[in-house]
């Protein structure tokens, strides 16, 4: 049978095997010393999980795919999963750590279609996407545990006006941000230029859409969250997110006094 008419899991397994008889042969030539120090621990994400995540993607039979990631993905993803939530301290979650893990392995199921061998790691790319879920899910439980938390003190003097003034404002500001959202969306090539800003403005609108989800995000949590999908320094970002903050706010004041926001009137 020739490689073409082979799928692309067979074709990941044939060259597993020729990658496995060179390193047999490598093993036996005489060592070169390395400067540095040693690796502590055996690398979970190696280039052969790089290559089965990409044959998976391209495979079309499900019996040889599920083989392929029981085989050579699931270790690495549960591994990673495992790090990550560890290395950063993603701890504010009300279910058992082992369904956490579970969830983002899951989360990475998810995604694995969208990795392209041909752009980097897949130990990169996966990280990023499993760093940000955690940021997001992180934040909004630790969120719901501050709401749950005792009331030991019932409040029986609430200013019932203040909190309808406050109710409304909090629902024009929500009706503003989606029509600011569908201005840039429209706009956003116009109002930037530079490629790089543009990249970030859009992630900015993007976070401002799952606005639901993050809206007790701290500032750090959010630079890094923006770092992670820009791949951009923090003075980069901070340049598009100062002209956005002042146009938000000027546009708001005209929203609030004509109700209007470029050609979207409320």
């Amino acid at each position: 049978m020739i490689m073409e008419e082979l799928s692309p899991v067979d074709k990941f397994y044939i060259w597993l095997e020729e990658d496995k008889a060179q390193q047999e042969a490598d093993a036996l030539l005489p060592k070169k010393k390395r400067r540095g120090r040693k690796p502590s621990k055996k690398m979970y994400f190696t280039p052969t999980t790089d290559q089965a995540i990409h044959a998976y993607n391209l495979e079309e039979q499900y019996s040889k795919r599920n083989r392929l990631y029981r085989d050579h993905i699931h270790y690495a993803f549960d591994k990673l999963a495992e790090n990550i939530i560890h290395t950063f301290k993603f701890y504010y979650f009300d279910v058992p750590y082992n369904d956490v893990k579970a969830e983002v392995v899951a989360f990475l199921n998810e995604k694995i279609h969208k990795y392209n061998l041909e752009k980097g790691k897949a130990f990169s790319y996966f990280s990023i996407v499993a760093k940000n879920y955690l940021i997001i899910a992180n934040n909004a439980n630790y969120a719901k545990m501050k709401q749950k938390a005792d009331i030991v003190v019932i409040d029986d003097n609430r200013n019932l006006g203040a909190e309808q003034v406050y109710s409304d404002y909090q629902e024009t500001l929500r009706d503003f941000t989606d029509l600011f959202v569908e201005y840039y969306t429209d706009n956003m090539n116009k109002i930037f230029t530079n490629k790089r800003d543009i990249i970030v403005a859009d992630t900015l609108i993007e976070l401002f859409r799952i606005r639901a989800n993050i809206e007790n995000f701290n500032k750090k949590a959010l630079y890094i969250l923006i770092r992670e999908r820009t791949g951009l320094k923090t003075q980069n970002i901070t340049k598009v997110v100062n002209i956005m903050k002042r146009q938000y706010e000027k546009m708001y004041r005209t929203f609030n006094d004509r109700g209007i926001i470029g050609n979207h009137i409320l």
